[in-house]
């Protein structure tokens, strides 16, 4: 009895629905009557707490003690949305991206390698953003990423890998070969933010020609995924 109307008390403090609300919520913190008379266990929980009306949220952090019959109660605000996503890591920044492909504007579809396995993986991301020049014409009033600039972005992201020094490809003599197996699952559109992972499988090095299996996410979902196949030649 006393954990349930302790539960009721914290959260009628921050709902204006009081009553419904810690019906709702009850089960939230622990109610064992027993932890509260042993004035050793600290009993934490957090509640999250939505207000449809004023799209008010918070995060109730509730400790409770039971010290000489005290109650303790700290409640904190959740970390602003604007702090609480990491920038993705910078393994090659635009600078090196362009000393390895000879693509440029506009036609340079990978802006950051945010991971690198030397002649076995790569993976970039491409800021889709309303600028890209494709836009206006696809489509005017819907902008959508052409899936075919998505194949192209995903195979800049495979010779990231197969042009370098442990797997032997030149830049002269580096083409897109073939692709197998695309299937695209979602649209991209501007603001969107193209992870691609390209996988090096297969790679003959006499005859100059590698495979590789690609896929690309947006927000974690797979909207692009493919074989591809590329011929190089060597520096020497």
């Amino acid at each position: 009895m006393e954990a349930t109307a302790l539960t009721n008390n914290i959260i009628s403090a921050f709902s204006p629905h009081s009553s419904q609300t810690s019906s709702n919520h009850n089960f939230l913190l622990p109610t064992t009557t027993a932890s509260l008379k042993n004035h050793k266990r600290i009993l934490s929980s957090k509640l999250s707490i939505s207000n449809p009306r004023s799209q008010f949220n918070r995060t109730v952090t509730a400790c409770v003690a039971s010290v000489n019959g005290g109650v303790e109660e700290t409640v904190k605000d959740v970390v602003p949305i604007e702090k609480q996503f990491p920038a993705y890591p910078t393994v090659m920044d635009i600078n090196k991206i362009r000393e390895i492909l000879p693509h440029r504007f506009p036609f340079l579809l990978v802006d950051r390698v945010i991971e690198y396995n030397a002649g076995v993986s790569a993976v970039a991301i491409k800021n889709v953003t309303i600028n890209d020049n494709f836009f206006p014409g696809h489509f005017p009033e819907r902008p959508i990423m052409p899936g075919v600039l998505m194949v192209e972005a995903m195979a800049q992201v495979g010779g990231l890998v197969m042009l370098q020094p442990e797997v032997g490809g030149s830049r002269e003599n580096f083409f897109f070969a073939g692709i197998d197996k695309v299937r695209f699952r979602k649209p991209v559109i501007a603001g969107d933010t193209l992870v691609m992972r390209m996988t090096l499988i297969k790679l003959q090095k006499r005859f100059g020609i590698a495979k590789m299996v690609g896929k690309a996410y947006v927000g974690g979902e797979v909207v692009c995924e493919g074989e591809f196949l590329m011929a190089t030649g060597t520096s020497e």
